[in-house]
């Protein structure tokens, strides 16, 4: 999805007219005071930045492109119209940043990072002792970090005896219908790190947050091989955009 720039004219950007005017061939550090990104910020705060110039703050630079030289504000322009807002850009892996005339690795590398800290600031992580009641304590630790994800990925929380977090890991990536989620690989490392029972979660893509039969036949399947080896399944959510299902509260854990 290519997102040629404009050749010398404004915008027709909605957030043009809170933006200063297109300057290919001048560097931003000598717009007027008033108009730069980072001069906007230090007298009037973040807030007033429009998204564009949020973005060209972490970009930092402007760039060369097939229509000349473009200036970081611009480049967080093109973004905003290739992909229609920041969400959407942070939705984007590297590759897809990349199509965009101007990003190139490193700039992709820095727009990856900067939405990673929101994601992980979100989501409450960072050496805090999270102890969960329900599911919505599980949601808000890993919500942020599986929402936005293209594909399907099956994730194992670990819990102590305190029903606190002591841990996290990855079984399986790509579906659970192309990826089965065995019962040994979900179990293993509770096993290993001693844990006193799990919670399972998975991320469904497309946004739709009910379970598929595939979903609930595994996770009666997961349910009898803890209660074999001591380790209870508590519940298996899956996270489907800012919503969460609890299979646990849908009666499926028996």
């Amino acid at each position: 999805m290519a997102s040629p720039l404009a050749s010398g004219t404004p915008s027709t950007d909605p957030d043009a007219s809170e933006e200063p005017p297109i300057r290919y061939h001048t560097p931003i550090h000598q717009w007027d005071p008033s108009d730069q990104p980072r001069e906007k910020l230090q007298q009037h705060g973040p807030d007033v930045l429009s998204d564009a110039e949020c973005v060209a703050l972490i970009l930092g630079t402007g760039t060369r492109t097939s229509d000349g030289p473009v200036s970081a504000v611009e480049l967080g322009r093109a973004l905003t119209r290739a992909y229609g807002s920041l969400h959407a850009i942070s939705q984007r892996d590297r590759k897809e940043l990349m199509r965009v005339d101007g990003i190139g690795p490193a700039k992709a590398a820095k727009l990856m990072a900067a939405f990673e800290i929101g994601r992980r600031v979100e989501s409450h992580q960072g050496g805090e002792r999270v102890q969960v009641g329900g599911p919505e304590d599980v949601a808000a630790v890993y919500g942020p970090l599986m929402r936005d994800l293209g594909q399907e990925i099956f994730k194992v929380v670990m819990l102590n005896t305190a029903n606190v977090i002591i841990g996290d890991y990855t079984t399986s990536e790509g579906g659970l219908a192309a990826s089965i989620v065995e019962p040994r690989a979900v179990f293993k490392q509770a096993i290993l790190d001693n844990a006193a029972a799990v919670v399972c979660l998975h991320n469904h893509p497309s946004g739709n947050p009910e379970p598929s039969r595939e979903d609930i036949r595994i996770t009666r399947q997961l349910v009898e091989a803890g209660q074999l080896m001591g380790i209870p399944v508590h519940d298996h959510l899956i996270i489907a955009g800012r919503q969460h299902t609890s299979l646990a509260e849908r009666g499926v854990m028996g």
